[in-house]
């Protein structure tokens, strides 16, 4: 039997909890067509509920409380003689057959990024459940980064890659982009969190250097409080900051957009620029290591510690259409080299190695 740690149920959706939403319902489609047995079951805390759309799990409220103590004292009690999933970054120290997906190894590499409450937490249990349960990430640099940082075996970690093909099943609000005030293909887009890692201050000067009073450039997402710093001080003109939206008005700017801007410092995958791609729309990047994996020859690299390689970057995205439709010819491949589909395979794939 197959727990499913069910903590990531009770918390909004950002990255990592698709990660685990979109796999879990691969599964369960499997369940239903016959091709997996009925044997996952999803372990809740008290006050989450299991998703209505998927019946064929079964389900259980275990322990009281929530948050790191019911993961820890009362989960592994409840997974007692099965196999237990944590698909979002922690799971319990105590089992050691268990499964664990971890998506980065930003805690250790970028510490000053985070609270010291949050990194001294973090590192530890990674540390501890390193030692005790099959690890697994979702690229091959954080794999890397991992088996540095954890002292363990790379050949070891399983990679299960995060994929875009979700998009395909939304509605785009076509409403989004005139309620902006914006007009279609004129207009940059940047998605995710303002934490040090996504390198906004430099992408925002660069911007405000080369933008004409036309141009836009609409951040999506919202502070991470558990970052040191976070948050945007200084808004050039042109900026337009929607907060959170749904997943629906964002499908409705990536398809509208001219082009993602994603000049990160550090990714340990990097879903936004895929997500883009399946609208088959180009991506500017930081050019590290996880996001060359992701994007291939999809996106235009920069220098993300260069502001003026950034404002070079815009410029050519901006007033260049040659090369913005070169890179749109090949967001395709990019796109369809990763699906959900092929994820559960090698999720499914990690648990019976276990």
């Amino acid at each position: 039997m197959i727990a499913v740690n069910g903590r990531f149920l009770g918390r909004s959706v950002t990255g990592v909890e698709r990660f685990a939403r979109m796999l879990l319902g691969q599964v369960h489609d499997r369940i239903v067509a016959g091709a997996e047995p009925p044997r996952w079951t999803l372990l809740l805390p008290p006050g989450v509920a299991a998703p209505p759309e998927w019946p064929r799990f079964s389900a259980r409220t275990v322990g009281r409380g929530g948050g790191h103590a019911w993961e820890q004292i009362h989960l592994p009690r409840a997974a007692h003689g099965s196999t237990l999933l944590n698909l979002c970054n922690s799971g319990p120290v105590a089992p050691r057959r268990s499964l664990t997906v971890i998506h980065d190894a930003l805690v250790y590499d970028l510490p000053e990024n985070f609270s010291r409450p949050y990194r001294t937490m973090h590192r530890t249990l990674g540390h501890l459940i390193a030692r005790r349960s099959q690890i697994a990430t979702v690229s091959g640099f954080s794999r890397d980064r991992l088996a540095a940082v954890l002292k363990l075996d790379a050949a070891k970690i399983p990679v299960i890659p995060n994929a875009a093909d979700h998009v395909d099943a939304i509605v785009p609000d076509t409403d989004i982009v005139a309620q902006l005030g914006l007009i279609p293909g004129r207009f940059l887009l940047f998605v995710g969190s303002f934490a040090p890692n996504k390198n906004l201050p430099r992408a925002l000067e660069a911007f405000a250097r080369v933008a004409r009073p036309d141009d836009r450039l609409v951040l999506v997402g919202a502070a991470v409080k558990s970052f040191a710093q976070n948050g945007i001080d200084d808004v050039p003109p042109g900026v337009i900051l929607p907060g959170r939206i749904s997943d629906e008005a964002l499908m409705g700017l990536y398809r509208a957009a001219r082009a993602l801007v994603f000049p990160s410092l550090y990714e340990g995958f990097g879903i936004p620029p895929l997500e883009m791609m399946q609208f088959g729309r180009p991506v500017l990047a930081g050019d590290i290591p996880p996001v060359r994996e992701v994007c291939g020859d999809a996106a235009l690299y920069v220098d993300p510690t260069s502001i003026d390689a950034i404002a070079a970057g815009l410029e050519r995205i901006l007033r260049d259409d040659i090369l913005v439709d070169d890179l749109a010819a090949r967001t395709a491949a990019r796109a369809d080299a990763y699906s959900w589909s092929a994820s559960t395979d090698d999720l499914i794939a990690a648990l019976a190695a276990i």
